[in-house]
């Protein structure tokens, strides 16, 4: 009887031990959870905190004073403003914007630019956080009328619609980021369509066909290697291979679309390619692991209704891997568009004013914009990145989206 009650002692004893150990496995998952959510926090935190605020402003030129018969400066329509524009400035800058540009293909928004930044200049002698502006307002106002008597105290929304629809600039007032935006659709684009479909290929054939030898395997190795090479290591293959090697073709120099400007080869084109050989092996990856997912079952039915391998992958397995591939698709689309180190060796331009026509066109990045902007000691730059960082995830979050839900209605269930 006493042997009994002692091996139940015994065993309560460790029964009670496994729960405390779960409770503590279950505490240390808990805190790691929340880890993460508390930096994600502090980080958009941060970014909203830098991306409004008060900033004091001095104009060069009153825009009330550039009224015409009472019509304000912004309601003016574009035979005004081209009047208004050569009336304050000189022949020589106004000759310079005829050549670079006629202003008969100018439209409206781009004369009032001009207007913006070579009549009204407005500088921004200080700017403020959002949490100052909201909690220091008084010491905000008593260090405007001391040191900035001239200035207007305004308060500003980096991230508004001008922000995203301007061209870069060397003024930060009126600096915006459509060419970024526009440079980062163009590379992501050309990366997508040159990885997906080679990435979904490579993984078919070594899922697929590919038979068990050392070969193979080998081929198998340098993949699963080739996913955690540092993102610099590709930038300077993509100089060696785009630029160097291939840059007749990526310049458009072989294809007669010639421009001075990227004849070297340091353009879209050859960015969105190193881009893509920087996720290909992501793609690889995932897909082979989509691929492998589908019942085997599936596929010995298929062929034990005298389908041939292929008409088995086509028919069957491709769309069951689908979903898969598309969330692997996803992750190396996060990691292709906030890439900045493999663009930076390609040669991608720090500060451009013309929008990207084409493959073979000079270009910059959000990623590229942001860093250039980050590493400039005035602060109204740092409110510009941070408004940049937040336009790069509704990006991001945009074209996840679009794939979870093109990945949702191709998903299948049995």
């Amino acid at each position: 009887m006493s042997q009994a009650s002692s091996k139940f002692t015994d065993t309560s004893v460790q029964v009670s031990r496994r729960h405390v150990s779960g409770k503590l496995w279950l505490a240390i998952f808990q805190v790691a959870t929340l880890i993460g959510v508390v930096a994600l926090t502090v980080l958009l935190l941060t970014i909203l905190n830098d991306s409004f605020g008060y900033v004091a402003v001095e104009n060069k030129v009153d825009p009330d004073s550039l009224a015409v018969n009472g019509i304000p400066l912004d309601a003016q329509d574009k035979e005004n403003l081209v009047q208004t524009l050569r009336g304050n400035i000189s022949a020589g800058l106004y000759a310079r914007f005829e050549r670079d540009q006629p202003f008969a293909e100018r439209d409206e928004a781009n004369v009032y630019a001009l207007i913006q930044e070579f009549v009204i200049s407005p500088r921004i002698l200080e700017s403020w956080t959002l949490y100052d502006s909201l909690f220091i307002r008084e010491q905000i106002s008593e260090t405007l009328e001391r040191d900035f008597p001239n200035a207007e105290l305004q308060f500003r929304n980096w991230l508004s619609w001008n922000f995203v629809r301007a061209q870069q600039s060397s003024y930060p007032e009126i600096a915006g980021v459509r060419t970024a935006i526009l440079g980062s659709l163009w590379t992501i684009a050309i990366a997508i369509a040159f990885s997906l479909p080679v990435g979904v290929g490579a993984a078919v054939y070594l899922q697929e066909y590919a038979q068990d030898n050392q070969i193979n395997r080998i081929i198998q190795t340098n993949i699963n290697n080739l996913a955690g090479v540092p993102s610099i290591i590709y930038g300077m293959l993509g100089l060696a291979i785009f630029v160097r090697a291939f840059g007749l073709f990526t310049s458009g120099i072989a294809f007669g679309a010639v421009d001075p400007a990227t004849a070297n080869g340091r353009t879209i084109l050859s960015a969105g390619l190193t881009l893509g050989l920087l996720v290909l092996p992501l793609i690889i990856i995932n897909a082979q692991e989509a691929i492998k997912a589908v019942p085997n079952s599936l596929r010995e039915a298929s062929f034990g209704l005298g389908a041939t391998r292929w008409e088995t992958i086509w028919a069957h397995v491709l769309p069951n891997a689908l979903p898969g591939i598309l969330t692997g698709s996803i992750l190396a689309v996060s990691r292709a568009i906030g890439e900045t180190a493999p663009l930076i060796v390609i040669g991608a331009s720090t500060f451009i004013q013309v929008d990207p026509s084409g493959p073979f066109s000079k270009f910059t990045t959000l990623p590229i914009q942001i860093f250039q902007w980050t590493t400039r000691p005035q602060g109204a730059y740092h409110h510009l990145a941070a408004a940049a960082s937040l336009v790069l995830l509704v990006m991001l979050l945009t074209l996840n989206a679009t794939a979870i839900l093109l990945r949702n209605r191709s998903r299948r269930s049995y």
